[in-house]
């Protein structure tokens, strides 16, 4: 697992590659979808932390008219983010809209605290960092993205990630502005969709950048009790110009309670 580590960011700690051995797991075909996350909503009751806090961060061309007028709290270092009132799982642009026939789409504005409820709930875990990667790889070493080293090969759009200008202009090329239906793309040579792109996927491990130094080859795992935790995967709104964590060995974090228009997850499950 692992990438070069000229080809990502130096405070990420991609690599250097290394070998690695786990143990026997399955893993969600797809992100975690809505209609999932809504019967785990309706049978435990559970309100997410972009609930309970009343705000979540939206991407700002996601937003109608009317909810940017009454965004009061832009994030400052990156403006494209705004911090919407009422924004959460069910509402994911804000208060004026809802996943109304976007069923089959990843649940987003769940929180890393959010997606480990869910797994409990579910009988399985958050994967870590190698059952992610080991996954997304699909059986090849060695690979930037799971089907290859060509973002499009032969021109063919294989994930949901940003076309056009950061973040300006999305031409929507690959058909989608923000998340696209699971399986809206060939999966990969296990069978899995979306491993990257569409959403950024919560891990277990809390984050280091010295991850490929401290964890040991057998069943590679981090934790220090930081409030820092690992995603995989990048998003749709990821593009080489800013952001291109859409590689099979790119990591990111965020923090535990943090929530947007971008974050998802999906599950393990050990198999004896």
């Amino acid at each position: 697992m692992g990438g070069p580590i000229e080809e990502g960011y130096p405070e990420d700690g991609e690599g250097p590659p290394r070998k690695v051995t786990i143990d026997p797991y399955s893993i969600s075909q797809t992100p975690i979808l809505n209609r999932e996350f809504a019967k785990f909503a309706i049978e435990t009751g559970y309100l997410t932390d972009a609930e309970r806090r009343g705000t979540s961060f939206v991407f700002h061309l996601l937003l109608s008219p009317r909810e940017k007028i009454n965004v009061r709290n832009i994030a400052q270092e990156t403006p494209w983010w705004y911090l919407v009132e009422g924004a959460y799982w069910m509402k994911p642009e804000g208060p004026d809209s809802s996943i109304c026939n976007r069923g089959n789409h990843p649940v987003t504005h769940i929180s890393w605290n959010d997606a480990l409820a869910y797994a409990d709930w579910a009988g399985g875990a958050l994967p870590t960092e190698a059952q992610w990667e080991f996954a997304a790889r699909g059986g090849r070493q060695s690979l930037r993205y799971p089907w290859g080293n060509d973002l499009e090969p032969g021109g063919v759009h294989m994930c949901n990630v940003w076309q056009g200008r950061f973040p300006g202009l999305n031409t929507a090329a690959d058909g989608f502005v923000g998340t696209s239906p699971a399986g809206s793309y060939p999966p990969n040579a296990f069978g899995l969709h979306d491993i990257v792109g569409n959403v950024w996927e919560w891990c277990r491990d809390d984050f280091s950048s010295d991850y490929h130094a401290v964890t040991k080859g057998h069943e590679p795992f981090f934790a220090n009790g930081s409030n820092w935790k690992s995603q995989r995967g990048g998003s749709f709104l990821c593009h080489e110009s800013y952001c291109s964590r859409y590689r099979t060995a790119a990591r990111h974090a965020n923090s535990a309670d943090a929530s947007a228009s971008n974050t998802g997850f999906r599950i393990v499950k050990e198999k004896k």
